[in-house]
Parts: C-alpha cells; sequence; structure tokens
C-alpha cells in the first residue's frame, strides 16, 4: 500500500477498526475509507454491492463482526452466525467483484477446538469440537477463514486471515452483558472501588488461562501482514504469553487499587480451559508485540477515570 491507495476500514467505529484507522493515519495513509452502520448495513447484499461499486477500494481491512463475551455468545447464537455469515460473504465477495488488490480478513481465537494442544497452532484448524459457548461465533469465522481461500483458489484473489488473540484497548465495550472478559472485570472492580464494596462476584472458578493484546498491538501486526503476508493460510496475532482469570483479576485489582475479596461464582460456565496462541510464525516473519498487560490495562484505567466513562 501507498498513501494515494484508496483504504475501506469495514467497522471502522469497533475497537479494532478504530486501531487499524489510527495506525493508518500515522502512517500517512489519506485515503482511509470509513462508513457508519446507519449508512451502510454490512448483511444486506445490495447495499454492499452498490457501495464497492461506487469507492472502488484499493485495500480492504474487514474487521466489522458481531462480537461479544461468553453470555452474549452463549444467549444469541442465532444472531452471532447470521449477522457474521452475512457481513464477511457480502465483503469479500464485492472485494473479488471489484478487484480489490489485498483484503485482511479479522477471525478469532475461538476457531480453534475446545482442547487442541497448547499453545494454538495454525494447524489445529477443524481437528476437534469447539467449544459451545462460542460455538455460532466460531463457524461463522471458519467460515470467513475458508471463503477467503477459496477465493484465492479459485480466482487468485489475495485475501489473507489473521487470528487475534483476546484483546482489550481503546473503545473497548464495557457493557457487562455482553462485554469480554477483560473490561468486564476492570469495570466491576473499578466500580466496586468507586462503591467501596467489600467483595466483587467474579463468573466461573478463575481457573482458565487466557492470552491479551492490546488493540494498538494488533493494528500494528495487521498493518505489518497486509505489507508483508500474502499466504492463503491463516495466522495467529498474540503475545504468546497467558494468566489465569484469577490472576487477571488480581492484577485489575493492584491497578485500580482495590483491596475487597474475589468471590467466583463456580455455577457460571468457565468456557474453554485455556486459550493461548502459538506466535511462532508471526514472529518469523518479523513481528512482536510491544505492550505489557500491565502497562496497557494501566493506561485503559487511567483514561477511564480521566474520562468518567463509568460515571
Amino acid at each position: 500500500m501507498d498513501s494515494n491507495d484508496k483504504i475501506f476500514v469495514a467497522g471502522h467505529k469497533g475497537m479494532v477498526g478504530s486501531a487499524i484507522v489510527r495506525k493508518l493515519v500515522a502512517e500517512g495513509h489519506t485515503k482511509i475509507v470509513t462508513v457508519s452502520s446507519k449508512d451502510l448495513d454490512l448483511t444486506k447484499q445490495q447495499e454492499v454491492s452498490d457501495f464497492f461499486t461506487d469507492e472502488r477500494p484499493d485495500y480492504v481491512f474487514l474487521a466489522a463482526a458481531k462480537v461479544g463475551g461468553i453470555h452474549a455468545n452463549n444467549s444469541f447464537g442465532a444472531e452471532f452466525i447470521y449477522n457474521n455469515l452475512m457481513i464477511q460473504t457480502n465483503v469479500i465477495h464485492q472485494a473479488h467483484l471489484t478487484n480489490v488488490k489485498k483484503l485482511v480478513f479479522m477471525g478469532s481465537s475461538c476457531i480453534y477446538p475446545r482442547m487442541a494442544p497448547q499453545p494454538l497452532n495454525e494447524s489445529s484448524l477443524l481437528t476437534g469440537p469447539l467449544e459451545p459457548t462460542n460455538e455460532s461465533y466460531a463457524i461463522a469465522k471458519i467460515a470467513g477463514i475458508k471463503t477467503c481461500q477459496a477465493y484465492n483458489a479459485q480466482y487468485g484473489s489475495n485475501f489473507i486471515s489473521v487470528m487475534p488473540t483476546n484483546l482489550y484497548g481503546p473503545n473497548d465495550n464495557y457493557d457487562l452483558e455482553n462485554s469480554h472478559v477483560l473490561p468486564a472485570l476492570l469495570k466491576k472492580i473499578y466500580m466496586a472501588k468507586i462503591d467501596e464494596l467489600e467483595s466483587v462476584d467474579i463468573w466461573g472458578s478463575g481457573k482458565p488461562k487466557r492470552e491479551f493484546l492490546h488493540v494498538d498491538d494488533l493494528a500494528e501486526a495487521t498493518y505489518f501482514l497486509m505489507q508483508n503476508y500474502n499466504d492463503p493460510s491463516l495466522i495467529n496475532i498474540g503475545t504468546g504469553e497467558d494468566l489465569s482469570i484469577k490472576e487477571l483479576a488480581e492484577l485489575i485489582c493492584g491497578i485500580v487499587g482495590f483491596k475487597g475479596e474475589l468471590l467466583f461464582d463456580t455455577s457460571m460456565p468457565d468456557g474453554t480451559p485455556r486459550k493461548l496462541l502459538d506466535v511462532s510464525k508471526l514472529r518469523d516473519l518479523g513481528w512482536k508485540h510491544k505492550t505489557k498487560l500491565k502497562d496497557g490495562i494501566a493506561d485503559v484505567y487511567e483514561s477511564i477515570a480521566t474520562a468518567g466513562i463509568f460515571a
């Protein structure tokens, strides 16, 4: 890509899309195309067709998706599979029809089997059953990977698929009904401190282990891969490091300054026992994350406290 190329970022208002836009601006790109869901419904085939016909982007970052945490995935599986299948199919197909030079499809680490060997290597895809609590979302993302690969094989497209680990950072979702674990814990623990509570209730046993990547690091990696990676096989993006939910909660308590008790509700689902990505493929290409988890969470907490987001 160069500064004169037209680049469409689908999902630019979300955490991932907005981080990619920030990265593109920082790199001097001036023809960044963004459009809100109010003006373009990516689940509608005709709207997407008209948009691509009119705009003719050179490159596409497909970061638009319906996302959520364990509760949202477990409760609204039909919406997760339908909306994600429609969004990605429409965008990928129109990218093909309008001769987009390259597309990056944003997948997820939940595509891997529930009990796949750790760390999760790209070769583990489709080798076993998925985690039931996010199966609909995972199946949609697997379909996106296979759609990109099919278009590459049949038409010679250059559509790549990247699999990020759990993300956090600016523009995260803090709605406790459908947020992911890190922002949910940050909000719960922050509010417990403000309200001077003696304890915080946390879903599950606290034993599952998770990996977390700052969204700005994801944007850096995605931009790097858009420039340097042209293989149809998927590639993981993560830190290669993880910690338990209990350890994460304790880390957040230390950053926020909450000294109360953590109460784990073992009647609620844990989800996948562990989900650590094998990032050797990406590191062999020359990229590694920069943001340490403690520093990243501290930056997020400072921005929340300053902006009064939870007030």
